[in-house]
């Protein structure tokens, strides 16, 4: 049965929230035959998110891309028809007029508030709970996450075994890499760094660039690049350059598409990864990260951050566990690294191992997409 979708997404102050609504509405639009409507209240936002794959949309019209129509989320709104299926992303308030809409419906409209991805334990417990409205409509909380009693994670029919393919393949790698003009050292190890601001990102770009070994960073185009330019001591950069100081090469790239950029993960050593969507496809990548998580008042996000790492180092030894711990936790704590340089940004056949290990035991779950075409079959 063919179903419509309309996924509501307000962007905040980052790509998180656009990232997760544009993979999730193309997913359900190739692989369920849903009909999609994505709405998106900062078209400046999408349009670097799929730019370079098809030259941006505009606000004046619907523009069909890869089967999903993305329709610019204006304040002043146009009343349209409400559809079988309605996403209200990380709580952004419906227009009232659709609301409305939903409401005289004669089906009713299934409303599902998609919640942002928590590993903490009360999550399960919420998950899938109603909430019922004052105009008689019902709302469901779906909240992702990492155990089979939530939502589950964002992941793409044979994006794994692309990925696993495409690392197998040094040559499809050396293309990859050869297109956004990067040709590291052979006995360098590739990292990328995508992370909001950090007052302690120069601490730990000189201990790295004290260490032994040699380390070529990929810093795509964004909010860090100020305070790495800051440390190379530079007023500007040069897209595509090669900056040394001691061990470390430093390299501005362009701001990738969604597509590149998950190749950018699966080529690279260590990613340093922040928010939510380039979280999650860092995991998908089954390489050695580091996770950026969003500040919160109160340090709020910490205790997120505990969550997901109990979860994350539960198969780990005692030391490797000590060493990402303090890592971790430094970092998001924006303090001085709390290790040896040689172990800030580490990759090696053990870290590579576990996070293939974490990546195959979160496979077993069925992943966002299915799990809401599911819960709308059920309600029906």
């Amino acid at each position: 049965m063919r179903t419509s979708w309309d996924i509501f997404c307000h962007v905040v102050d980052n790509y998180g929230d656009a990232g997760v609504c544009w993979r999730l509405a193309r997913q359900l639009a190739a692989e369920f035959d849903a009909d999609v409507r994505l709405w998106v209240d900062d078209i400046e936002t999408f349009n670097r998110l799929c730019a370079s794959d098809h030259g941006g949309i505009s606000q004046t019209a619907a523009n069909e891309i890869d089967g999903v129509l993305v329709h610019y989320w204006s304040a002043q709104w146009q009343p349209v028809a409400s559809a079988d299926v309605v996403i209200e992303a990380f709580g952004c308030a419906l227009p009232p007029a659709y609301i409305t809409a939903m409401a005289a419906r004669n089906v009713q409209t299934l409303w599902l508030n998609l919640e942002y991805l928590s590993a903490e334990d009360w999550v399960a417990g919420c998950h899938g709970l109603p909430s019922l409205q004052a105009n008689g409509l019902q709302k469901y909380f779906f909240f992702p996450g990492f155990s089979p009693t939530t939502g589950g994670l964002l992941r793409e029919a044979r994006l794994l075994q692309t990925r696993r393919e495409f690392q197998r393949d040094g040559v499809a790698k050396a293309q990859f890499l050869s297109r956004i003009a990067v040709q590291p050292a052979p006995d360098a190890s590739l990292v990328s760094l995508f992370c909001y601001e950090n007052s302690a990102l120069a601490s730990w770009l000189t201990a790295i660039s004290e260490a032994e070994r040699q380390h070529h960073i990929l810093v795509p185009e964004g909010r860090v690049t100020k305070e790495v330019c800051a440390w190379l001591g530079l007023d500007s950069y040069t897209l595509g350059e090669c900056y040394v100081r001691g061990r470390v090469c430093l390299q501005f790239i362009p701001f990738l598409s969604q597509h590149d950029y998950d190749r950018l993960l699966w080529c690279c050593d260590f990613n340093v990864v922040r928010g939510e969507d380039s979280f999650v496809r860092a995991q998908w990548a089954g390489r050695p990260m580091l996770w950026h998580i969003y500040p919160q008042q109160e340090d709020a996000h910490l205790v997120k951050l505990a969550a997901f790492l109990n979860l994350y180092s539960a198969d780990l030894s005692a030391d490797e566990k000590a060493v990402l711990m303090r890592r971790w936790q430094s970092w998001n704590s924006a303090e001085a690294p709390a290790v040896a340089g040689d172990q800030l940004f580490a990759g090696g056949l053990g870290a590579v191992r576990h996070a293939e290990q974490w990546c195959t035991s979160l496979e077993k779950q069925n992943n966002l997409a299915e799990l809401l075409v599911q819960f709308y079959r059920n309600w029906v």
